[in-house]
């Protein structure tokens, strides 16, 4: 099966460029939906999920290829590759943001600019880097939703998303992590949770964009401003938003930032 039906790929628009969106942990394509059709006057735009989300094939979930971000990182140089992408743009939100990382590393011929919305290289705290949760904490992480993946995406999404005063953000959030197989889901969550990819950030090529928000359990401010001074030449854009998820609660300012890059 080609990658772009495995991947469930949409693509609209046009241009001579493409621009690849590609959502973060419990999320699917339509986390972009009020980002992406901005940009179809201007570019060839591209959608899609992760194997194992949204409408992707789940029969073609190899845990042992999704343990670790390079499997995922694999699916997007065969996604470009596929779509003829060069000189790409690739969109990754939180976890995204470190496969594009990867993928660009792997083909750079592909994608030429990556935007990372609320990238993290990785999670946990070590020595003087603040990654914003000890080790601990991510294995009490990993086991509450191991034991209860319902009870925890309903307690976990509301704090991801960050915007209290419009929990219906929360709500999709949490509905959003429920439709996803909870054994698939602790995988990616034990992938995501526990790479380190800080030794990755200076071998990017790419023109580079991070956007960071407020208030963000998930990626604090400092964690952007590590990202920005590990990857040369990148820049950093704090967005009037809050919360790890601008995509749905601050769609325009991520579209106005993302327009004013490319």
């Amino acid at each position: 099966m080609s990658a772009v039906t495995r991947n469930n790929v949409k693509v609209s628009g046009a241009g001579d460029r493409t621009m690849l969106f590609a959502h973060g942990f419990g999320c699917d394509q339509a986390m972009w939906r009020f980002v992406a059709p901005h940009f179809e006057q201007r570019f060839k735009v591209a959608t899609m999920d992760h194997v194992g989300a949204g409408g992707s094939d789940l029969g073609a979930y190899d845990a042992e290829k999704y343990a670790s971000l390079d499997g995922y990182a694999t699916d997007i140089v065969d996604i470009g590759r596929e779509l003829g992408i060069r000189n790409g743009i690739f969109v990754g939100h939180s976890v995204s943001a470190m496969i594009g990382v990867l993928a660009s590393i792997k083909a750079p011929e592909i994608f030429g600019t990556l935007i990372m919305v609320g990238p993290s290289p990785r999670y946990i705290d070590d020595g003087d880097y603040l990654g914003g949760f000890g080790a601990s904490d991510i294995d009490e992480l990993l086991a509450s939703f191991a034991d209860n993946p319902l009870a925890w995406s309903a307690a976990m999404a509301p704090a991801i998303m960050g915007n209290a005063d419009r929990p219906e953000l929360g709500q999709e959030l949490t509905q959003s992590f429920c439709r996803t197989d909870p054994q698939i889901a602790l995988q990616f969550a034990r992938a995501t949770f526990t790479s380190d990819n800080r030794a990755d950030l200076p071998r990017v090529t790419a023109r580079t964009l991070i956007l960071q928000c407020r208030d963000d359990i998930i990626a604090g401010e400092h964690v952007g401003a590590y990202v920005r001074d590990h990857v040369a030449g990148s820049t950093l854009v704090l967005l009037d938003a809050t919360g790890h998820c601008p995509n749905l609660s601050a769609p325009a300012e991520v579209t106005r930032a993302i327009m004013e890059f490319v």
